[in-house]
């Protein structure tokens, strides 16, 4: 029985009652499924139902898929090995070598999803601080006839802002763990998929079989993971130069709280655009 006879439809017998062969047959239809399933949770990541309770359910179909592969592994490893006894005919061999061929087929699939979830997970980037902070309105002119009573409320106002921008850099520090840590978990399980191919490789190779592309399959995992580590590091600096912007701003309105002057905070404003520029921050 190939893994196209499990999808036409339900086996009337049990699982209890399945040959070895059946039971190969349900592990990749069920895999199979599960495969469709990640995928689905994988193209959520980076938008609005990108939540904590969606990535646990990412991390769950994950963990579920890896065991489906382990046991459906061991199971064809023990119908191979059935093969090889004296009582095995020809048409068996070629049906146990359809199933193993469907089950390559299988774990490419997750590869690439796999692949896909590292991607999208180093892709994210924190948001521009920029774009969340109050703009202060008015020119140099425009602001020289502010009364002398009002720039205390200014000063709390730039101090707002700037608690505001840590905030948000503390927030995005945090995000950035949360995907290190997940490409570390994306790393672990395709080295354990990695494993797998290996192993199938050499079974399908005794049955007279040969696997073609194992090694582009390991060579593209890793690759994927040296992309998830660049995106992570870009993601990292991006956190730190803001981090230094933050500082700068403090510094520049407790001088000016000091100095006690509206002037010298408009004239700052000038100084940190500036600054934005030769940083490239947003």
């Amino acid at each position: 029985m190939s893994f196209q006879d499990i999808q036409g439809g339900p086996h009337p017998q049990s699982r209890r009652n399945q040959s070895p062969a059946q039971a190969v047959a349900a592990g990749i239809f069920q895999i199979n499924t599960s495969v469709a399933t990640f995928r689905r949770l994988v193209d959520a990541v980076g938008t609005v139902k990108d939540t904590p309770e969606h990535r646990q359910k990412l991390h769950n179909t994950r963990q579920r898929i890896l065991q489906q592969v382990k046991d459906t592994s061991a199971k064809l490893k023990s119908l191979s090995e059935s093969d090889r006894g004296a009582n095995s005919n020809a048409s068996q061999k070629i049906e146990d070598a359809k199933l193993a061929r469907d089950f390559q087929t299988t774990l490419q699939e997750f590869q690439k999803v796999q692949q896909l979830a590292s991607e999208r997970e180093s892709a994210y980037t924190p948001a521009s601080a920029s774009s969340t902070l109050p703009i202060s309105s008015g020119s140099g002119e425009e602001s020289t006839g502010i009364d002398v009573e009002s720039q205390p409320f200014i000063r709390e106002q730039k101090r707002q802002e700037i608690l505001l921008l840590d905030n948000e850099i503390s927030f995005n520090e945090a995000m950035i763990d949360e995907r290190e840590q997940g490409i570390r978990e994306v790393e672990e399980q395709i080295g354990q998929a990695n494993e797998i191919f290996r192993d199938l490789a050499v079974l399908v190779h005794d049955q007279g079989v040969v696997i073609d592309d194992i090694q582009s399959n390991i060579d593209a995992s890793a690759g994927a993971t040296t992309q998830a580590r660049v995106q992570l590091a870009k993601a990292s600096k991006s956190v730190k130069t803001r981090t230094s912007w933050s500082t700068a701003m403090q510094f520049d309105i407790l001088t000016a709280s000091a100095a006690g002057s509206w002037k010298r905070i408009v004239r700052q404003s000038g100084f940190i655009k500036k600054y934005c520029l030769v940083c490239n921050i947003d």
